[in-house]
């Protein structure tokens, strides 16, 4: 395991925190694919939940832009690929996902947020998803699942900012609670996921769960295989300043 991702595993709880502060746990290459062996291997030890958090002052800044201009385009098209690819394990793990979410919470970040069946946040947290702005089309329809086509087109459209009170009224969030209020939240969604085997918790997950994947990973491999993904997100970065 990674130093960039703390993994505890305790009975059937497994524990992922992202460990990246001083880049507001954004999400390197090496981070992503760190994640995804996590949560794939959870689906193997007898994990009934697993708990998402992050060190430092924010859960995730989403996509690491940091080191773009080393890059070339395939290699930023396959770090899109990847995301979603850990975006969508996520979403249809056989286990129950809890995310504790805090501070500013950035593109991919909102979109694992997005991704748990449980998604908590501190009161004061915000979130933002720009990706359509530099023409990348990531999660759009879990989003639209969680929140909605409505809710879904005005927030992705303005890429505008919105808090974690609008986010719980949206259903984006199921709870806001303060961190000291965290470990009771986990135990007692520990004793939930107790009530069902791993087997029928899984089946349950089947059920209710639309499953998007083909189409999604189409929509975003046209959306990041479209020549020029490097100058748009070069633009983006640039007027975002």
């Amino acid at each position: 395991m990674s130093d960039e991702l703390l993994r505890q595993h305790d009975k059937h709880v497994t524990r992922l925190t992202l460990n990246r502060p001083q880049k507001a746990n954004a999400l390197s290459a090496s981070l992503v694919e760190t994640l995804l062996d996590a949560v794939e291997y959870a689906s193997t030890d007898g994990t009934r939940l697993l708990i998402l958090q992050g060190n430092g002052a924010h859960f995730c800044a989403g996509f690491d832009f940091s080191d773009m201009q080393a890059q070339s385009e395939g290699d930023l098209a396959l770090r899109f690929i990847r995301i979603e690819t850990l975006l969508q394990a996520l979403h249809h793990a056989p286990y129950a996902t809890l995310a504790l979410a805090h501070g500013r919470v950035f593109g991919a970040g909102a979109d694992i947020v997005a991704g748990c069946s449980m998604r908590v946040a501190a009161p004061g947290t915000t979130f933002r998803m720009p990706g359509l702005r530099f023409g990348v089309v990531l999660g759009t329809r879990r989003l639209v699942h969680r929140i909605g086509a409505d809710q879904a087109r005005d927030i992705l459209s303005t890429s505008r900012t919105f808090d974690a009170a609008e986010a719980l009224n949206i259903g984006f969030l199921t709870a806001v609670t303060t961190p000291e209020q965290w470990p009771a939240l986990a135990a007692d969604a520990q004793k939930a996921t107790d009530t069902l085997t791993t087997a029928a918790a899984a089946a349950l997950h089947r059920r209710t769960v639309t499953d998007s994947r083909a189409d999604d990973m189409a929509e975003l491999a046209r959306s990041v295989s479209t020549p020029g993904l490097k100058e748009r997100i070069r633009r983006y970065l640039e007027t975002s300043k």
